[in-house]
């Protein structure tokens, strides 16, 4: 790829997506299998790459959160590949009829889920992005146009150069993969000005990146949104469910927007259950940042600022707050809240059916970890971000996110009068 100019690759991702808006559901997942396949084989040369990038990115000072979303190790190349092959299996979404009615003049109305076109995104220090939301774009008939940034710019070359690869020798024009990357902001000015060209965008990343992406646009924008999530243990919590829950969701994977990042416990059960997570949490090496009741409790916390009630930590670090009722607890989710994922531990159904139908969140849980927020645990194969706006899509986005729909009529010689 030595185009000189980015404005030619989304040319050709333009030209590229009439031809994966004519593949059949059989195509695409031959061609998703072809991809799957070449990741497998090409897992050495994929993995020196991003050891590259991570060496880079230590010597950059990234911190850990990010090192760990950058890391492609075997096992993570596998489950790329494995990924790649349950899109594969997903129901098609491209023709399926969302709706349709005979009009009173007989006119047959039908309206049908179509591709987008070109889809672009914009993302950091994620490899694994690259080939999720290509399998995705894909898989719902689209051309894809990616800028995964510098900090996985070793990786995101050799996995678009084996995508692309992939997918020419499957009978697709290698053109329905672009990469942005080696124009640096260029390439990002390109995305979010091309109208015309990119017909949805969608930013992956920090808070940062999504705000810049959001303002600067030109083109429609699918706001993904920071995970500032919130687990709330209600009076009635029993003590396992409130420990196991809140450890697997900070632990699990901290540096993930889905991982829980404050906990409020009613102060009925602030004597049981701060004493029994905060120290199940130490004992994984998380940070607890309390407040004053939470502190008179535990030893060894920090205690909490404003800031930390509005921080998404991304590390071994959780906020843990006292409240006295669950109209406080609500109340500081609609403060601090990003939108992304609460979720509330109790064997009280009205307080559950109340805050299910309170919390104003793109996932809203009962009695389960918010690291469930997530495309592959919701059956999507992958995910190409996790939504938090209100329109169009919210939540997980899968395949059903990536298209549009068009209305077809079918009359008999009808005019309107």
């Amino acid at each position: 790829m030595t185009d000189q100019t980015p404005q030619v690759r989304l040319e050709r991702a333009k030209e590229a997506s009439r031809a994966t808006a004519a593949l059949t559901s059989d195509d695409k997942a031959r061609v998703l299998e072809a991809i799957a396949v070449a990741l497998q084989e090409a897992a050495p040369r994929i993995i020196e790459a991003n050891g590259r990038d991570i060496e880079r990115g230590r010597a950059d000072g990234i911190g850990e959160s990010l090192i760990d979303r950058l890391r492609l190790d075997e096992k993570r190349v596998a489950a790329l590949a494995a990924a790649v092959r349950e899109v594969a299996s997903l129901p098609d979404p491209v023709g399926r009829v969302v709706g349709g009615h005979r009009m009173p003049n007989g006119v047959a109305l039908e309206q049908v889920r179509v591709p987008f076109g070109v889809v672009g995104a914009i993302y950091e220090a994620r490899p694994n992005v690259t080939v999720d939301i290509a399998a995705l774009a894909l898989r719902s008939g689209n051309a894809v146009v990616l800028r995964g940034g510098t900090a996985a710019r070793e990786s995101n070359t050799v996995l678009v150069e084996v995508m692309r690869g992939a997918i020419e020798r499957a009978g697709l024009t290698a053109e329905a993969i672009q990469t942005v990357d080696d124009f640096g902001r260029d390439g990002a000015k390109a995305l979010m000005h091309g109208r015309g060209f990119i017909d949805v965008l969608i930013p992956r990343g920090s808070a940062g990146l999504i705000e810049a992406v959001v303002t600067e646009s030109t083109v429609p924008v699918i706001e993904t949104g920071a995970g500032n999530v919130h687990i709330v243990l209600d009076e009635t919590a029993p003590d396992e469910w409130a420990r196991d829950i809140v450890v697997n969701a900070k632990v699990q994977r901290p540096s993930v927007c889905n991982a829980v990042e404050t906990v409020l416990v009613h102060r009925q059960a602030a004597p049981r259950l701060v004493p029994l997570v905060a120290s199940a949490l130490q004992s994984e090496g998380v940070a607890i940042h309390g407040d004053d009741v939470v502190a008179g409790l535990m030893s060894n916390v920090i205690p909490a600022t404003e800031e930390d009630w509005a921080t998404e930590y991304l590390s071994l670090d959780i906020a843990m707050k006292v409240v006295d009722s669950l109209d406080e607890a609500l109340d500081h989710i609609r403060r601090y809240s990003t939108g992304h994922t609460e979720s509330i531990i109790t064997t009280d159904s009205r307080n559950a059916e109340r805050f299910l139908a309170e919390v104003d969140s793109a996932v809203v849980m009962v009695n389960a970890s918010t690291r469930f927020t997530d495309g592959g645990e919701f059956g999507f194969g992958a995910e190409v971000g996790i939504s938090t706006q209100k329109l169009h899509a919210r939540g997980p986005m899968g395949l059903a996110e990536l298209t549009s729909t068009k209305w077809l009529a079918r009359g008999s010689g009808q005019t309107r009068g």
